[in-house]
């Protein structure tokens, strides 16, 4: 492979921090993975989004992992069972892990590293049933909860419960911003060399990791592109070898057309991610459910999904993606129905002023975001405009000035997205729940949405066991949402991979790339 010689540069630089032994092997073994975020730091337990989850799986294993069926997996558990009528999770360890310093893993830092989650992650529900953990024996740690909780299982997977170790980050200094989030000493398949904000992270395949003849690579290097489209001509030149999350679609269609490429686009489920019109409850005339659902009718979903995302994504019906098995179609689908809209907004005592417009609104979208959110903020403009709806699109310069004004409800309306990320009780709940309504928060009940009918059904999902049972009490809670609608659903993502063609074994679980790369190796 011939390197621009920028890209020569950053990786060049990156390798250098990589032992003299190290760095006689070939770039054959060498994965480079592009991507455009840069994290804050590399703890998932206290941190959620892509830029830190993603490096977080590679240095950090966690209990279970899964596969492309939502089965768990063995990983640092070897087994786990339920106990005491579900309020108990047994997890037995494998013997001989140990960390990237040596030191055994035990069951005490299962303990620490659950209890961490539970005091920090942002996902407050996926752990709040955990009153603490036992450790009876090294290899043995029984979650302790005051419920069932069906969601523990899933919030056992790389991306929520990262093992990180008791005697480094246990020495009475604030979790969220302990020095080594940044330097981190590890437990997964990879461990921590360097990281330059903004430029690389670069990971070593750890010899003791334990599972044997893993992970494949030598070196595992992310390279952070300020221009994705400067990441784009280094994929079409298989300068770099993986582009995970590969959600703009142009770059998607670009790509497609080039013969050294593959694009992978199975797996992912488990993400559900979800783009929608967000509305702020508490402006009016959008307090009125009339004017939400009017919206709503107005929407061309079908033009968004084959023409301004080239048939990439596809309708999103309700607030639980497809391919969860709690997903049902069954709700009103709000086709494309100016008259209905129109109708909804006179019932409304919305009318028509001189100009033709019924009021004003202004709409947000998130900087740099996949499936060209500004597009379809733009595309809602003259669309909106036929029901008298005066549209202004408002940009944000960075992404902070957007969370700052979604997150401080500071809004009218917003173009963004969620992800489901598994169990509607992680990712789900947030959005809907009325005690999640908390100011300065992005990604929480920031449309200050409140039914309690459904915090009553949440409630009950959260600890219902029966699989059957508690798919009836979500196929019910989006009917409620849907007819409400504290958004109006768009589109859901196709979560694509791209990856030079060399490559084998690419991640194709619910998780995707929010999983170890241990098994992906060139042909």
């Amino acid at each position: 492979m011939v390197m621009p010689k920028f890209l020569s540069l950053v990786v060049a630089a990156a390798m250098a921090v990589v032992p003299a032994a190290a760095l006689a092997q070939s770039r054959a073994q060498t994965l480079i993975v592009g991507g455009t975020q840069t994290p804050r730091h590399f703890n998932p337990l206290v941190q959620s989004g892509v830029a830190t989850m993603m490096p977080g799986a590679q240095i950090f294993a966690s209990p279970l992992r899964f596969d492309d069926k939502w089965n768990p997996q063995p990983y640092l558990a070897e087994s786990w069972s339920f106990q005491d009528d579900g309020r108990s999770l047994l997890l037995k360890l494998v013997p001989n892990a140990v960390f990237h310093d040596g030191r055994p893993i035990t069951s005490e830092d299962v303990a620490f590293s659950v209890m961490t989650a539970k005091a920090f992650h942002p996902f407050q529900s996926m752990f709040s049933p955990v009153e603490r953990v036992d450790t009876p024996d090294p290899r043995i740690a029984i979650i302790r909860m005051k419920e069932p909780h069906p969601a523990i299982l899933l919030a056992m997977s790389p991306a929520f419960c990262a093992i990180i170790p008791k005697h480094v980050y246990g020495d009475g200094q604030d979790l969220r911003s302990h020095p080594r989030n940044v330097n981190p000493v590890g437990s997964g398949p990879y461990k921590f060399v360097e990281y330059k904000p903004g430029e690389h992270i670069v990971l070593e395949r750890f010899d003791k990791f334990f599972l044997p003849g893993r992970p494949k690579f030598a070196r595992l290097i992310f390279l952070i592109f300020k221009d994705p489209s400067a990441m784009d001509v280094a994929m079409e030149r298989r300068d770099i070898d993986m582009i995970p999350f590969a959600s703009n679609t142009s770059e998607v269609q670009r790509l497609l057309k080039n013969p050294g490429v593959v694009i992978e686009r199975r797996g992912g489920d488990a993400i559900g991610a979800i783009g929608w019109l967000a509305f702020n409850l508490k402006r009016k005339p959008l307090d009125d459910v009339r004017v939400r659902q009017a919206i709503s009718y107005a929407i061309d979903r079908e033009f968004i999904t084959r023409k301004l995302h080239g048939g990439l994504t596809r309708v999103a019906t309700g607030p639980i993606a497809p391919g969860s098995p709690f997903y049902t179609d069954k709700v009103e689908p709000y086709k494309l129905n100016l008259d209905q809209a129109n109708k909804l907004l006179d019932d409304a005592g919305l009318k028509r002023g001189p100009d033709g417009m019924r009021f004003a609104m202004t709409t947000d979208f998130g900087p740099g975001s996949p499936d060209n959110y500004q597009n379809i903020a733009e595309y809602l403009k003259p669309q909106l405009r036929k029901i008298g709806i005066n549209v202004t699109v408002r940009a944000s310069p960075d992404f902070p000035t957007w969370a700052k004004r979604v997150g401080g409800h500071d809004f009218d309306a917003s173009m963004d997205a969620s992800f489901n990320y598994g169990d509607p009780v992680i990712g789900v709940h947030r959005t809907y729940l009325s005690s999640n309504i908390k100011p300065g928060v992005v990604w929480s009940n920031t449309q200050s949405y409140s039914n309690p009918k459904v915090d009553e059904l949440l409630a009950k999902a959260t600890t219902e066991r029966n699989l059957e049972k508690r798919k009836a009490l979500y196929h019910e809670f989006q009917r409620l949402v849907v007819n409400d609608v504290p958004v109006a659903f768009t589109h859901v993502w196709s979560i694509a991979t791209i990856a030079d063609k060399s490559l084998k074994n690419l991640p194709v679980t619910i998780w995707s790339t929010l999983t170890p790369f241990d098994e992906i190796e060139r042909k």
